[in-house]
């Protein structure tokens, strides 16, 4: 089956959506009990860590803990953002870089100026997206992004949107209000496949749709740390208290090129395994045996796998041992905790 699909269901009571490409499940996001990413808080700063540079902050949903704290104050009141979910057991993770995100537009208080994303190359379309943005934003003194989803995009949705943010960001900036507060609460799962997910696709709403499509099996199969991949290799990936281990194994094949085509196809497969399992923090790739001079591809394959991700994944690179190493954000509740 080929095509994308955007499946918009739920997982019991819990709002869920899917993205499907070629018949294959690509990307799965499903609501959590915690603070969701890009929920501002105006929070009072509790006590500082020392020799962390830190500060834990009290929120209306539990404890946050923000990093490079120069000039807060304990009790002071400070508006922040959740970057990211917490570990069980663990504060709240947030930034003081406030982002209102939406489809087409990004408003970036503190960091003025109108830029339009890099992959929109052509000029005439670069021209009209600015004078788009220069009559909608007029006026404004936050930044703002216009995102690769407005090439070709209609001018008054992108206008609209602009809009939107811009009025969000002034509603929450301009509160007079010095209490603890939430203010803005994330997207959940299917504003998130509308505002991230944008290229073309059919878009199914119907109840039961992710048994119809397939994608409770995917999620069951999820539970098992083993993916398979091409030419009868595979990989397990399987998160320890301290970092998520990918061990990949050539399987049948012992031919000497047995190894870097395993470590070829884990490359081309890891970021899937990654994103449909919400993994992130260390990430330890034990690969399969290989020369060093084929160390290059697998990176320059690696690179090229993680460009078309959107979790902030940094490489690493390799350990003393041969293992290659990767930091990933935390973006998403990994999906054990989640279907609990």
């Amino acid at each position: 089956m080929k095509g994308r699909t955007i499946v918009l269901d739920h997982f019991g009571d819990t709002e869920a959506a899917a993205l499907i490409v070629d018949g294959k499940l690509d990307d799965l996001l499903i609501d959590s009990d915690g603070p969701r990413p890009g929920t501002i808080y105006r929070a009072i700063a509790d006590r500082p860590v020392k020799g962390q540079g830190g500060m834990f902050l009290k929120t209306p949903d539990g404890s946050a803990f923000l990093r490079q704290i120069k000039g807060l104050a304990p009790g002071q009141p400070i508006l922040v953002q959740v970057s990211g979910y917490a570990e069980p057991g663990k504060a709240i993770p947030v930034t003081q870089k406030l982002l209102f995100k939406s489809r087409y537009a990004i408003v970036t208080p503190g960091a003025p100026g109108t830029n339009i994303s890099r992959s929109i190359r052509d000029e005439e379309e670069r021209d009209r997206l600015l004078e788009i943005a220069h009559e909608a934003a007029d006026g404004a003194t936050h930044g703002l992004i216009l995102r690769s989803s407005c090439a070709g995009a209609d001018a008054d949705d992108i206008a609209d949107d602009i809009d939107a943010m811009l009025t969000l960001a002034d509603k929450v900036l301009d509160d007079p209000s010095t209490e603890m507060e939430l203010l803005s609460e994330g997207d959940g799962p299917h504003i998130l496949a509308w505002r991230d997910w944008v290229e073309p696709a059919d878009i199914v709403t119907d109840p039961g749709g992710f048994e119809t499509h397939g994608v409770l099996d995917t999620v069951d199969s999820l539970s098992q740390p083993r993916v398979a991949l091409d030419g009868g290799a595979s990989m397990f990936v399987e998160p320890t208290r301290a970092l998520v281990a990918v061990d990949v194994n050539t399987g049948a094949d012992v031919s000497l090129a047995a190894g870097i085509k395993a470590n070829m196809a884990c490359a081309r497969a890891v970021p899937r395994a990654l994103r449909l399992r919400g993994l992130g923090g260390q990430i330890t790739l034990d690969l399969a045996p290989m020369p060093k001079k084929d160390r290059r591809p697998f990176e320059t394959a690696l690179r090229q796998a993680f460009r078309a991700d959107d979790v902030e994944t940094t490489l690493v690179g390799w350990t003393p041992l041969g293992h290659y190493e990767l930091q990933r954000k935390r973006a998403r509740m990994p999906l054990a905790e989640v279907l609990k």
